[in-house]
């Protein structure tokens, strides 16, 4: 207890409480990757005892390439267009931004799978069209080569509707981190004689680029999860190939549980990804501080 000088009453002496013990090792272990590896490893160790699992895992993992071709070649594709759009959104010119801001509220607004059709039916063949006439006459001389709509594959179409779509999207998460910049690097960057391309290149991206890790890579799983929308195409990924053995055979639970296993492991495989990522980003940021 301590007197007060003005008073004379007495005062608490304020406790001192002891720091919170550090989680122990068992509390850090992720139970509910535990419980999932444990699931995949049970039905791995299924497939390999069951001459009909062996082959539902054959049938399906077929498609397992184009699934990943699609999801990188797209996602790369959204990436350079969605920054693209993003810079636009960010411009001085009023128009530029009104107008990109158009496109993004469109694109986000459309179904994924509406999309796909309308680019694959309706899209693909005009550009096509459009194609042959404006080029009728070099294309008639041979100097440039004549297309038809087979030349235009559903896996392309499929690809150039994901990038059309997650550009959108990737435009709002980049607009969001580059605004979330503090002004005052704007107008250090200004003072330093940096002009309005080299301070978003050499100062404002890289500093955004910490913030807008985790929502892209939320976004590259849920592209990765839309890539079974391209089996509407009839594009053999995995979801089309599990599709056309389950006509065959009528084995609909073992067929999709190996669906659902293929894109599970890649999905959580990605995510834990880029939560290393994200950590690791964060260290750095603490060692420079």
């Amino acid at each position: 207890m301590s007197t007060s000088p003005d008073t004379g009453l007495h005062s608490p002496t304020p406790t001192r409480h002891a720091p919170p013990p550090p989680p122990s090792r068992l509390s850090r272990i992720p139970w509910w990757l535990v419980i999932l590896c444990s699931l995949g490893l049970l039905l791995v160790a299924t497939g390999l005892a069951s001459e009909q699992y062996r082959a539902i895992f054959n049938a399906v993992g077929s498609g397992l390439s184009v699934t990943i071709r699609v999801t990188i070649i797209a996602f790369a594709a959204s990436l350079v267009l969605g920054t693209m759009l993003a810079l636009g959104l960010v411009s001085v010119s009023r128009w530029l931004a009104e107008g990109l801001k158009a496109y993004v509220e469109i694109m986000r607004g459309v179904p994924m799978i509406v999309l796909l059709y309308y680019i694959a039916f309706a899209t693909g063949p005009a550009l096509i069209d459009g194609y042959s006439s404006l080029f009728h006459a070099a294309i008639a001389a041979g100097l440039m080569p004549q297309l038809t709509i087979r030349d235009f594959s559903f896996e392309w179409r499929a690809i150039f509707a994901l990038t059309l779509a997650y550009s959108a999207f990737i435009a709002e998460i980049m607009r969001g981190g580059i605004q979330s910049i503090h002004i005052g690097q704007w107008e250090a960057a200004q003072a330093l004689g940096l002009s309005r391309f080299k301070t978003m290149r050499f100062v404002i991206l890289p500093q955004a680029f910490k913030t807008m890790t985790p929502p892209l890579g939320n976004d590259l799983v849920s592209m990765l999860k839309d890539s079974s929308l391209v089996s509407v195409l009839g594009i053999a990924d995995i979801t089309q190939n599990g599709k056309t053995y389950t006509a065959s055979t009528f084995l609909f639970f073992q067929t999709y549980t190996v669906v659902a296993f293929f894109y599970l492991v890649m999905t959580i495989g990605l995510t834990l990804l880029v939560r290393r990522l994200e950590k690791r980003m964060k260290r750095n940021e603490q060692r420079v501080d």
